[in-house]
């Protein structure tokens, strides 16, 4: 019996979540396996991935083949360095010791990684949202200039508006004004003509 370590596809449409097993190469792709050895999350950024690390060193010093992918997220949680350093304990080419030690360096190195990549993401989604509230204001100052200036205008127009009707207002006193005189002018004219 030919043992893969594989993916089990789990989660909702366009939103896959996988298992990590350890199955018969024969099997189904979501059916039978022999052991679940983590999953996989690539949903997240970045990818969240939880992996028995012993048990697939286990399986991979059974004969277990990984396929592509999971070779690759084998590789990333350092499941092949171990299996790698304890091929060269069983040689005798380090002790126990050394090879846990190796492996530990490489486990603070790629957290290191993961954490400067995660500071990274979290400052890019802060300055955007920086740059966000920055343009948010920019658009309320122009709003408030637009408000300030269009109550101007109005303002404007109404003491335009005020002025032409006291004009009219002083032109039409004007006139009632004259018009007695006139008519007082007109009736010493019609008297002197009669």
């Amino acid at each position: 019996m030919s043992v893969k370590i594989r993916l089990q596809r789990h989660g909702k449409k366009g939103k896959p979540f996988y298992w990590i097993v350890a199955a018969d190469a024969r099997a189904k792709r979501d059916g039978k396996y022999l052991e679940k050895l983590g999953t996989y999350n690539p949903n997240t950024n970045p990818a969240t991935i939880d992996l028995d690390i012993d048990g697939s060193v286990k399986w991979l010093q059974n004969g277990a083949q990984p396929t592509d992918t999971a070779r690759a997220l084998l590789s990333y949680k350092g499941v092949l360095l171990k299996h790698h350093l304890a091929g060269g304990v069983r040689k005798g080419a380090f002790s126990q010791e050394e090879a846990e030690t190796k492996f530990q360096v490489w486990l603070d190195e790629k957290a290191g990684l993961v954490d400067a990549k995660v500071d990274g993401l979290a400052k890019a989604d802060a300055d955007i949202k920086a740059k966000a509230l920055d343009a948010e204001k920019e658009v309320n100052e122009a709003r408030k200039a637009a408000v300030l200036e269009s109550e101007a205008a109005l303002k404007a127009e109404a003491e335009a508006s005020l002025k032409a009707e006291a004009e009219a207002a002083a032109v039409a006193a004007a006139v009632i004004e004259e018009a007695p005189a006139e008519e007082a002018a007109e009736e010493a004219t019609e008297e002197a003509v009669e």
